[in-house]
């Protein structure tokens, strides 16, 4: 049961994070939904320095890394309302900008994975 509140109180901070990043980042922007592609591209480089300096540096107790990647990061992540902004672009036949975001969301996240790995891994000098 302590696992399940850690998750809860994370994912209402990771809630409340989301929303305050991305609408800071996204302040008059309304072409394109870069506040949602900076929340993705964040949680992603975010999410891989956690996992891999708990597995490759001992980082992290069990409950730090749940509340951490499955509360906090889970909630702040945004595929939900990148589908749903992707398609609305689709649908307002915006071509361009939906194969950017579509793109530039895919890439970018696996790259801040990535990224994460190897600065996990020059830390721990490996």
């Amino acid at each position: 049961m302590y696992l399940i509140w850690l998750i809860g109180i994370g994912g209402f901070l990771g809630a409340i994070a989301r929303y305050l990043v991305g609408g800071w980042i996204q302040n008059g922007i309304t072409a394109f939904p870069l506040g949602t592609l900076t929340v993705n591209f964040s949680g992603s480089l975010l999410l891989g320095l956690i996992m891999y300096s708990s597995e490759y540096l001992g980082f992290f107790s069990e409950e730090t890394r749940v509340f951490l990647t499955i509360g906090f990061l889970g909630a702040f992540t945004t595929m939900s309302t990148f589908s749903y902004e992707s398609f609305r672009l689709m649908e307002q036949n915006n071509w361009v900008l939906f194969g950017i975001n579509v793109a530039g969301t895919i890439l970018l996240t696996i790259f801040a994975v990535y990224l994460a790995k190897l600065a996990v891994l020059k830390i721990g000098g490996m």
